[in-house]
């Protein structure tokens, strides 16, 4: 017998069993593109806080979701789907958009570099703004740009407001930035701060999950 095979089974099996329940499968739909912390998944589902929990720790056991802690609100937590989640599994959310805005606090790093990767791997235009901007982009930021062949944009770091339209598609990828928009943002990535760390395995580190992320996003927005 391929144990390894076997194994493989199981695993699909059990995240099909885990979403047999609708509410399950509503949760993954919308962790398909964006972090959700419970509460925002209690709200947009319409449920009792206990049966949020309940269905966490089912898709938690079958290895389809995981937690992190808020950098911002300590006692926060946002729920994102593991890697594997979805093998074996075709994603259920799309949306429409005419351009799409990455924030984060300082317009420093994050949303630079999100707002430079969705130029590699999308046409819809794209910008980037902060609730509180620096006064320039991070230096890291820079170097990791450089590192990875990835052309910033020449702009300094501009103000949320002064960059945003009510037709844009909002993409918060700070925990700051999300939880002080609340709900005006279509998507939040939970991305750690790498200019508090400093470090180029720091920047490499969010680079490469803004990457993984715009990858599976882009093929599934769609002009508008």
């Amino acid at each position: 017998m391929n144990t390894e095979r076997t194994d493989t089974v199981e695993a699909r099996a059990a995240r099909h069993a885990a979403l047999s329940d609708p509410s399950r499968l509503r949760i993954v739909d919308l962790l398909t593109l964006g972090d959700l912390s419970p509460s925002e998944i209690r709200t947009t589902l319409g449920i009792a806080g206990n049966l949020v929990t309940h269905h966490l720790n089912a898709l938690e056991s079958a290895g389809m979701v995981a937690r992190s802690r808020s950098e911002a609100d300590k006692r926060r937590s946002y729920i994102h789907l593991t890697d594997n989640a979805l093998v074996g599994l075709t994603p259920g959310r799309t949306e429409g958009a005419s351009r799409v805005v990455f924030v984060c606090t300082a317009n420093s790093a994050r949303s630079q570099l999100a707002a430079a990767l969705w130029a590699t791997h999308s046409s819809i235009p794209a910008t980037s703004g902060g609730t509180r901007p620096a006064e320039q982009i991070a230096v890291g930021a820079i170097a990791t740009a450089n590192r990875h062949d990835l052309d910033l944009p020449q702009e300094p770091p501009r103000a949320l407001g002064a960059v945003l339209t009510d037709s844009d598609f909002v993409v918060t990828v700070c925990d700051n930035a999300h939880e002080e928009l609340g709900v005006a943002g279509h998507l939040h990535w939970s991305i750690p701060d790498p200019v508090r760390v400093g470090t180029d395995d720091a920047f490499d580190t969010a680079y490469d999950e803004l990457e993984r992320r715009i990858a599976e996003l882009a093929p599934r927005l769609t002009a508008t």
